[in-house]
């Protein structure tokens, strides 16, 4: 098996087309065309504790977010009803895209060899990615830690508190 990519800052974003759990279409190409900068944070699991820590950081820093210009979008191999129940739970206020067949995390490097008390397997190395209004990566990194995530991206992206 090949190693996955590993994306930087200052790369360009590869291109991503998938639907959120309630079948909008996202496209990479038709954000950037309309002037938005995006977050896109790839998670193991949906309503896994340290997931649901993340995705309520996002959900609470919303209005700010967006007031800044930029847009969230949640990334996970989850079904759509796994989705559509997370969202219901917590109250989420952005979209999880759907990646079933893992084309976005390949795309992004998130597919990873991990380890759990001494097993190596493959899976989600959560990570987060901001993508400016050109396609630039604003922002790249892997194996983020859930808690206390949102807040530090945003201090890296100048968003005051």
């Amino acid at each position: 098996m090949s190693e996955p990519v590993t994306l930087e800052t200052g790369d360009l974003a590869p291109d991503f087309d998938a639907v959120d759990s309630k079948g909008v279409a996202h496209n990479s190409q038709e954000i950037m065309a309309d002037g938005k900068k995006t977050i896109l944070y790839f998670y193991p699991k949906d309503s896994t504790p340290g997931c649901t820590i993340q995705a309520c950081d996002f959900r609470n820093d919303m209005a700010r977010l967006t007031t800044e210009g930029f847009q969230v979008f949640g990334v996970s191999k989850d079904s759509i009803k796994s989705h559509e129940n997370f969202i219901d739970k917590q109250e989420l206020n952005f979209p999880l895209l759907m990646d079933e067949d893992g084309a976005i995390h390949e795309a992004f490097g998130t597919w990873r060899m991990k380890m759990n008390y001494g097993r190596e397997y493959m899976g989600c190395a959560r990570s987060t990615f901001v993508i400016s209004e050109e396609g630039v990566l604003i922002f790249a990194r892997y194996n983020v830690k859930a808690k206390g995530h949102v807040s530090m991206l945003m201090r890296e992206l100048g968003i005051d508190g």
